[in-house]
């Protein structure tokens, strides 16, 4: 294979890794949305 075609595959690789990391990161819910949910509840149980 030619140089340029092995550095593009892995740019490309590299990329997909890169965005899918970043969409789990997105989609994952947040700790602090997490606690301020929690305490929400509370305060209506009380």
């Amino acid at each position: 294979m030619n140089t340029w075609v092995i550095i593009g595959l892995i740019v490309i690789v590299l990329h997909l890794l890169i965005g899918f990391g970043w969409l789990i990161y997105k989609l994952s819910p947040k700790k602090s949305d997490k606690k301020e949910t929690d305490s929400t509840v509370d305060e209506n149980n009380e």
